[in-house]
């Protein structure tokens, strides 16, 4: 077999795909189900949970208004029954695109020497290999610690819990936190440093005061022991249940004896994508670099050009970012700008799905630091209903190193990306 990929998540089925349509012999190997964590446990269900609680928001805000009367009668039980079924038809669909482009796929667990995959009892040479076999939730040593959920549970919970705990401090703790406090628990998040600590200021002060404003947070906490129903913690013992927010460790264990390895037991790669032996590449997750979906699966498209022959680098910069909240929070910084930059800050709300929150006030924020000596964009964070397209567009421009002044040539389609004319028309103010 010319080319193999170990692991279906969004780095190794996209390389996959890429490496069918460059007419290249591709075995795609998979332990469990395709397209990953992203679909399976990870920010496809994250997504469709905060699609619910964005329901139950709006529907909250109408009644308020007086324009609406309505209650809900929520069932979590149907809400997994149905993420689920759809998980079911998408695994399929991802079958069905990677084989449509002549790929094979392969169920079960590899073993790997170095010219040699083993699966199922088979083995199977390669001039080329690709390790994308993703990362899982790092559970950090602590007393009871097997009492804790992690996002790998999240569909197998029997309904909202009615107080839970989250430890962590990032973006998947606030994630988590939205969710469940909009479906009825009542959350608490212990942090062991600060909470949100990558987040500028502003920004966070607005997401804790405006969109998780039903969650207790508690910094510089340092949690001791968790029980089946209980955490204790230096400032307290808390009921509850708990759940794991703590980062991700990477599943490197196939290659522990044959490619270098980083302190953290991510996989080593160059700016090609190749570890330590020639033809063995690497992606997503495992490499432990943005570990977001977007990232995987350009870095996989990399590896995957490089295994064909063309060669092709890595560029990290200006890559965008978001929370999904039920008002997204999303951000792109120009890491290579090293210049004084000049900020202004405004209400952000523009957009779809913006009209009704006018009345209450929820107006958003967008905040803009750029470069007067260059003339370009240098940072922006935005909190806004279409933030995350908004913020894409912007970090395109940033990323092709675009001069302000041309910022003013873009266009929008109204309602879809009038924040992207905000953003731009408050440069010149």
């Amino acid at each position: 077999m010319k080319n193999i990929v170990i692991g279906s998540g969004p780095a190794g089925r996209l390389a996959s795909l890429e490496l069918g349509k460059l007419k290249e012999e591709t075995l795609l190997i998979e332990k469990n189900h395709i397209a990953g964590t992203c679909l399976n446990e990870g920010c496809m269900v994250i997504c469709a949970l905060t699609d619910i609680t964005r329901f139950i928001d709006m529907n909250n805000r109408f009644n308020s208004y007086g324009f609406l009367n309505s209650q809900i009668d929520l069932s979590y039980e149907k809400i997994v029954e149905k993420i689920k079924e759809t998980q079911i038809k998408l695994r399929k669909l991802n079958e069905i695109e990677n084989k449509s482009v002549g790929n094979e796929l392969l169920y079960g667990e590899a073993i790997l020497d170095e010219n040699n995959v083993y699966v199922n009892g088979e083995s199977y040479e390669f001039d080329n290999l690709l390790i994308a076999t993703g990362a899982r939730p790092f559970i950090p040593d602590i007393k009871g610690n097997q009492y804790g959920l992690t996002n790998k549970d999240i569909l197998k919970l029997d309904d909202v819990p009615q107080k839970l705990n989250i430890i962590g401090s990032g973006v998947l703790s606030c994630e988590i936190a939205n969710i469940y406090s909009k479906l009825g628990s009542e959350v608490n998040i212990f942090s062991r440093s600060s909470f949100l600590k990558n987040i500028d200021e502003d920004i966070k002060e607005y997401i804790i005061k405006h969109l998780i404003s039903d969650v207790s947070i508690f910094e510089n906490t340092d949690v001791l022991e968790i029980k089946k129903n209980k955490i204790i913690t230096n400032k307290g013992d808390f009921e509850g249940t708990s759940f794991f927010a703590t980062g991700r460790s990477p599943n490197s264990e196939l290659v522990n004896d044959l490619v270098d390895l980083n302190e953290d037991k991510t996989i080593k790669v160059n700016e090609f994508m190749e570890t330590s032996i020639k033809n063995i590449y690497s992606a997503g997750d495992v490499i432990g670099s943005y570990q977001m979906t977007p990232i995987a699966r350009m870095e996989g498209i990399v590896a995957s050009r490089n295994m064909a022959g063309i060669p092709t680098k890595i560029d990290y910069n200006c890559i965008p970012q978001s929370i999904s909240l039920n008002m997204d929070v999303s951000f792109v910084e120009n890491e290579k700008n090293t210049n004084k930059l000049k900020n202004i800050k405004y209400p952000a709300l523009a957009g779809p799905n913006s009209f009704w929150n006018i009345l209450s006030g929820d107006v958003g924020l967008s905040k803009i630091s750029f470069d007067e000596k260059l003339n370009k964009i240098g940072k922006i964070t935005s909190i806004s209903p279409s933030s995350v397209s908004d913020v894409s567009y912007l970090s395109y421009l940033m990323r092709i190193d675009d001069d302000l002044n041309n910022f003013e040539k873009f266009i929008e389609i109204h309602p879809s990306t009038d924040t992207n004319y905000k953003i731009i028309k408050s440069l010149w103010l």
